[in-house]
């Protein structure tokens, strides 16, 4: 195993260290526990992946969000999916300019560092078709020019699994698209507690004002450069390779996973590693992440989903099926 002493990238990890700890501190002020999806929400941000969270309504997703942002010196916005939202309020539309007497593209609030999407289920098919070629190329096509978006892009969308009426379901091929889907759960009684302690002198919210911009672009830019320089060796590329093929043949599974499956773990993989201050990944790392990378990709059968079979259930037994390397 490489030494974390003897790697030329310690101290740079060291920084990435602290500025995830920075942000970190930050959304703690407003947020109490999940902790979990905090950590992959910065793991998405560091790898430039797209992320989806889904709970019922009440469980700080939106706000989660919204601290994240807050926490990172970007451009944000926010989007309301609703059922009569059209593709140009995504991505923008020409308008004529009298001045000039010319079309020009008037950009739409997809054009920004961080896009906080509320309830992404809520917009009809031809909507929701509009963030394909911006999620995965970071670009947007109108009318024959096109136009890019800067870095960091992330979108972070929210949804309600549990409401039906009036909601239109994301297909495989948008799902695919987003690095991880996150399900959030319910606080503790002792996390309950501390939400009603921390804001019972505080209706408004005030806190949230107290959450400061503390990492900047360029500062992504810099960690993004050093989670690509993360030592993977070849066991464990086997390992994720072992993992995502057995999805494929599963008599669990109608659908497996894809290779943008694989490249999702790898990336997150090295992700979690480096925000863990180590220079190489672990099985460990794989395992960390491979249920949120996989349970959007996959689908149980029939049977499978009538017995009440979740598809983290499945994950789960796969990965343990699977040899560890050592």
């Amino acid at each position: 195993m490489e030494s974390i002493l003897d790697s030329p990238l310690q101290p740079e990890l060291n920084k990435l260290n602290e500025r995830i700890m920075r942000i970190k501190q930050e959304i703690a002020k407003a947020v109490v526990g999940q902790d979990q999806t905090i950590e992959l929400l910065l793991a998405g941000l560091l790898t430039g992946g797209h992320v989806l969270l889904e709970g019922v309504p009440g469980i700080a997703k939106t706000l989660t969000a919204k601290l994240v942002a807050k926490s990172i010196s970007v451009d944000f916005s926010r989007i309301q999916f609703t059922p009569d939202l059209m593709p140009t309020d995504v991505t923008g539309t020409t308008i004529f300019n009298t001045k000039t007497n010319e079309f020009v593209f008037n950009k739409g609030p997809v054009f920004a560092n961080l896009v906080l999407i509320d309830e992404i289920n809520r917009a009809p098919a031809k909507t929701q078709a509009s963030l394909f070629e911006v999620m995965e190329e970071k670009q947007i096509t109108y009318d024959g020019q096109t136009y890019l978006l800067g870095f960091p892009f992330l979108v972070i969308a929210t949804q309600n699994p549990i409401e039906q009426e009036g909601t239109y379901r994301l297909p495989e091929a948008q799902l695919d698209r987003f690095l991880f889907r996150i399900k959030l759960n319910y606080p503790n009684a002792e996390q309950e507690l501390d939400i009603l302690k921390k804001y019972k002198e505080d209706f408004t919210a005030k806190t949230l004002e107290n959450v400061n911009a503390v990492v900047t672009a360029s500062e992504l830019i810099e960690s993004l450069e050093l989670i690509e320089k993360i030592h993977i060796k070849d066991e464990i590329l086997q390992y994720i390779a072992n993992i995502v093929v057995r999805t494929r043949n599963n008599g669990d599974l109608s659908l497996g996973a894809s290779p943008r499956a694989s490249l999702a773990i790898l990336r997150a993989s090295k992700a979690i590693a480096g925000m863990s201050g180590r220079p190489f990944v672990t099985p460990d790392d794989v395992k960390a992440v491979a249920g949120p990378v996989l349970n959007h990709r996959i689908q149980l059968t029939a049977d499978r989903e009538m017995e009440g079979i979740e598809a983290e259930d499945i994950i789960k037994e796969i990965t343990e099926k699977v040899e560890v390397p050592r």
